[in-house]
């Protein structure tokens, strides 16, 4: 299993960004991909989730309206769109793979509460907002 992270970089407060995650190597039907970011010094959070079943996305609260999640199945990719960017937004950002439905844990989005729900981890990439 391959998830590859890319698109970090350094931005300015007010900019926008598109992150991408390349899935290899995991099964067909795995369940969804996630976004989540760490900042330094704080615990890693999660951002975005889409469901492949039927593409619908979720977003923790907190990261409606400025995050936007897609993918392309064709290049086997999922995007993370960010806009209107500030110096809170500075993180390593990674893309996690969810081999399951959450079962017994209920929503999908309690998966974006915890990190360690997740089967697979792309490397990460760094994203840092500053003029």
């Amino acid at each position: 299993v391959q998830l590859q992270a890319s698109g970090g970089g350094l931005v300015q407060p007010g900019g926008s960004l598109r992150l991408s995650c390349a899935v290899s190597g995991f099964p067909l039907d795995y369940y969804a991909i996630g976004w989540f970011r760490q900042a330094p010094g704080k615990e890693r959070e999660g951002i975005s989730c889409i469901r492949n079943s039927d593409g619908r996305t979720y977003y923790t609260d907190s990261m409606k309206g400025r995050f936007t999640i897609s993918r392309d199945n064709a290049k086997n990719t999922v995007y993370l769109q960010m806009s209107s960017m500030n110096a809170e937004d500075t993180a390593i950002y990674y893309c996690a793979a969810r081999a399951h439905d959450p079962g017994r844990l209920g929503h999908i989005l309690v998966l974006l509460k915890a990190w360690e729900l997740w089967d697979a981890w792309g490397q990460g990439t760094l994203v840092t907002v500053s003029s």
